[in-house]
C-alpha cells in the first residue's frame, strides 16, 4: 500500500508469566489507509485485543513488553516516541473504544462529565462548554433525550447505550484511526446491527480509519474492506473481504467459516475445529495450527509458513500455509 495513514511492521509482543514468557503478538504486520476499515478476526487468546493495546500505548507493564517491530503513524515511529508524546495522540489522532464500557466508564462519575472531561483537558474548554459539547456527542450516537441523560451514571444505560457513550468518548476530538475492540459483545443482535451502522456512519462523516476487532465473521460483514486472521498470536490471512469470505486460503479461515450456521439452505450439522488452542508458553517454530488441521503433512511440523499470496487468487489476498493452493481449491493432501 503506498503512504499508509498507519503502517505496522513485525510488531511482537510478550508477555512473563509464572509459567513461562508468552508470545501474544508475533511479528504481526498490516497497513492501514485512511478512510479504510481494517478488522482483524480471531478467536479468544488469538492476540487481537494485545495488538490494539500496543497501537495504543497500552500493553501492561512490567508483566507486558513489545519486544519489536515498528508502528508508523503519518510517518512517526510511534515505539521511538516518549510515553508523553503517546499519550497527547491518544483521543486526538488515535482512539479506542474498549471491549466492556461497563468497567471502562467510571461508576462513580455522570457520563457527561466524563465525555466532557475531554474537551476541558485536551482543549481548555468551560465547564458550561464540555456539558454543550457532550449533550451534541451523545444525541449524535443516538442516546435519546441526551439533555436529560447527560447527568446519568453508567450503571443507569442499557448495554448498547453503554458502548454508544463510549463511541462517544472516542470520536469526541475526531481522531484519524479508530479502534474498536468487540464493540458488540454481549449485546444482542438488534443493537449489534444499530452499533455497527452507527459506528460505519460516523466513520464516513469524519472520514476516519477504523480498526474493527471480533471473533464474529459476520458482524463485521458488512462494514469491513479488508479482514486479517489471527491465530496463536500471528497473522495466518489477509486480504480484501470478499477475497477471504469467498475463496479461504487457510485451514483456520476454512473452519471459522464452516462453524457459521446458514439461513438459507438445509438444515446442516456445524462443523467446529477440532481440538483446542496451543500453549502459548509452548509453541514449537512450526505451523501453531498443524495439530488441529486436516491439511497438515510433515513439512507444517519442521517449518513456520510465512504470509504470501494464494495461487490464483488476488495478490492482495496471502495466506501463511505451506497448503494454501490446496486450501483454496478445498483438495486434502495426502
Amino acid at each position: 500500500m503506498d503512504d499508509p495513514l498507519l503502517a505496522v511492521r513485525d510488531l511482537t509482543v510478550r508477555f512473563r508469566t509464572r509459567a513461562g514468557t508468552v508470545t501474544a503478538v508475533d511479528r504481526v504486520g498490516f497497513d492501514l489507509a485512511e478512510g479504510e476499515t481494517l478488522a482483524i478476526l480471531g478467536e479468544t487468546g488469538s492476540g487481537k485485543s494485545v495488538t490494539a493495546q500496543a497501537l495504543m500505548g497500552l500493553v501492561p507493564r512490567p508483566a507486558g513488553e513489545v519486544t519489536g517491530g515498528r508502528i508508523v503513524y503519518a510517518g512517526t515511529d510511534l515505539l521511538t516516541r516518549p510515553r508523553s508524546e503517546r499519550r497527547r495522540l491518544n483521543g486526538t489522532d488515535l482512539a479506542m473504544v474498549f471491549q466492556d464500557p461497563l468497567s471502562s466508564l467510571n461508576p462513580v462519575f455522570r457520563v457527561g462529565a466524563q465525555i466532557g472531561e475531554l474537551f476541558r483537558r485536551r482543549r481548555g474548554a468551560s465547564r458550561a462548554e464540555a456539558r454543550r459539547q457532550a449533550i451534541e456527542l451523545m444525541d449524535r450516537v443516538g442516546i435519546p433525550a441526551a439533555s436529560r441523560r447527560v447527568d446519568d451514571y453508567p450503571h443507569q444505560f442499557s448495554g448498547g447505550m453503554r458502548q454508544r457513550v463510549m463511541i462517544a468518548m472516542a470520536i469526541a476530538l475526531q481522531p484519524r484511526v479508530l479502534i474498536a475492540d468487540e464493540p458488540t459483545t454481549a449485546l444482542d443482535v438488534t443493537v449489534q446491527a444499530q452499533v455497527m451502522a452507527l459506528l460505519a456512519e460516523l466513520k464516513a462523516e469524519h472520514r476516519m480509519a477504523m480498526i474493527l476487532i471480533s471473533h464474529d465473521l459476520g458482524v463485521v460483514a458488512g462494514v469491513a474492506d479488508r479482514v486479517m486472521l489471527m491465530y496463536a498470536g500471528r497473522v495466518v490471512e489477509t486480504g480484501g473481504l470478499r477475497e477471504v469470505y469467498e475463496t479461504t486460503g487457510h485451514p483456520y479461515t476454512r473452519g471459522l467459516m464452516a462453524s457459521i450456521p446458514a439461513l438459507d439452505g438445509p438444515r446442516e450439522r456445524l462443523t467446529p475445529i477440532k481440538g483446542s488452542p496451543p500453549d502459548l508458553t509452548r509453541l514449537s517454530v512450526s505451523c501453531p495450527f498443524q495439530p488441529r488441521c486436516d491439511f497438515a503433512t510433515d513439512v507444517c511440523g519442521t517449518e513456520r509458513p510465512e504470509l504470501a499470496p494464494v495461487p490464483g487468487r488476488p495478490g492482495s489476498h496471502r495466506a501463511a500455509c505451506h497448503h494454501a493452493k490446496e486450501v483454496a481449491a478445498d483438495v486434502v493432501p495426502h
